[in-house]
């Protein structure tokens, strides 16, 4: 079984990460049971988008960007959207980089306390990087995956310890609404489960993989499996945060707060060690998504050891760093993360859509009309999100 699991589980770690937790907890807190609608439309919105991805890597056995740049002919255009891709993945990993090491810095903040929050996003920054440049990060992440498992788990006992009224689940989970002020929130929640790297990431990892169009049933199962269990506990979370008394959160101990119900005073450690867990292996994956990317648009084929693809994955590593060195809070770096992955997801989205219903890139595997429904649909959706939260900035809406 684990020989055959694929880079679902790895899509699934990535936004089971500090800013999912954080996310998740802010809409729990802040608005009860009344925005599990839009995880769950998150999570279908993901398996829907992660399958088209994971499906165009084992047919065309090439990534997202690859295929994108050779179905460009035009010069010009090939370029221009080449330079959205770019900016739109650095920008947005770099966003997603500091909300990374601002969830390590987190759990550090609740193992050993605030005295020293000002290096502690230097010492996760030179973390990851000692771990890329040797690329030798394999055992330690399947650590920290490990560790993430153990504060997932604890967030779905939790959940069922709490009692929930299951019929305000249901209601919350089955009937949208958007209470006051929660549209951010919403983005947020979007933007933290429907990564827009991972698109890129998956098909590349998939071409690595698996060789053959025989296999895209196993594709298929390993990307929803992970998944489905990946929006299974950020529901969980919403639903423990739900029962935090006092309605709000301001830092790593009111984060805490929601699993004493499960582990008591011990519920700072446990948050910890899993929010920095989850911060140091998304600080690995985010840049090196970035660096995929960007040595797919330049054409170069450079390995992992290739210094303009370890040049990529240090700016980006850097960046993140220097976000969090401004002395801003965590759960505020990680907020603006969330919602820059969320209006950024329409882009990469309609890119995606575009690419996997030619007939000459596909073939016989191209998207079928209910895909195509629900592409343009999530598209519609992350459009509309997006415009409203550009409003509520502004103070427009």
């Amino acid at each position: 079984m684990f020989k055959k699991m694929g880079p679902g589980v790895l899509v699934a770690a990535a936004f089971i990460g500090p800013g999912t937790v954080t996310a998740c907890m802010l809409a729990g807190v802040g608005f009860g049971y009344s925005l599990l609608w839009a995880m769950l439309l998150s999570v279908v919105a993901t398996l829907v988008l992660q399958e088209m991805s994971a499906r165009l890597g084992v047919v065309t056995q090439k990534g997202l960007a690859d295929t994108i740049k050779n179905e460009l002919s035009s010069p010009v255009l090939r370029n221009t959207v080449i330079g959205i891709i770019l900016a739109a993945i650095v920008i947005g990993n770099a966003a997603y980089e500091g909300g990374n090491i601002g969830g390590a810095t987190l759990g550090l903040e609740a193992l050993f306390g605030t005295e020293y929050t000002t290096s502690y996003p230097f010492i996760i920054g030179g973390m990851a990087f000692v771990l890329l440049y040797l690329g030798n990060y394999k055992f330690l992440e399947k650590v920290f995956v490990g560790l993430v498992l153990v504060m997932s788990l604890s967030f779905l006992v939790t959940a069922v310890i709490t009692k929930p009224n299951l019929g305000s689940v249901l209601k919350g989970l089955f009937v949208p609404s958007a209470p006051e002020e929660s549209i951010l929130t919403i983005i947020a929640l979007v933007g933290t489960t429907v990564v827009p790297y991972n698109l890129f990431l998956h098909a590349s990892l998939v071409s690595e993989k698996w060789k053959s169009k025989d296999d895209l049933n196993l594709v298929r199962r390993d990307t929803w499996v992970a998944i489905m269990l990946g929006g299974l506990v950020s529901i969980s979370i919403i639903i423990a945060a739900a029962a935090i008394p006092g309605g709000e959160v301001r830092n790593v101990m009111d984060m805490a707060r929601g699993l004493e119900p499960l582990y008591g005073n011990a519920a700072n450690y446990f948050i910890g060690i899993g929010l920095f867990a989850a911060g140091v292996t998304s600080a690995i994956t985010a840049p090196l998504a970035a660096a995929y990317v960007v040595n797919s648009c330049f054409g170069w084929n450079a390995g992992l050891k290739d210094f303009r693809f370890k040049l990529v994955w240090m700016v980006i590593l850097f960046l993140g760093v220097f976000f969090m060195s401004f002395g801003i809070q965590p759960i505020e770096i990680i907020k603006f993360a969330q919602i820059a992955n969320g209006l950024l997801l329409p882009v990469i989205a309609i890119f995606l859509l575009w690419v996997v219903n030619k007939a000459t890139v596909m073939g016989n595997y191209r998207n079928s009309f209910i895909q195509n429904a629900f592409g343009i649909l999530i598209i519609c959706l992350s459009i509309l999100l997006g415009v409203r939260s550009i409003l509520k900035v502004f103070g427009m809406f």
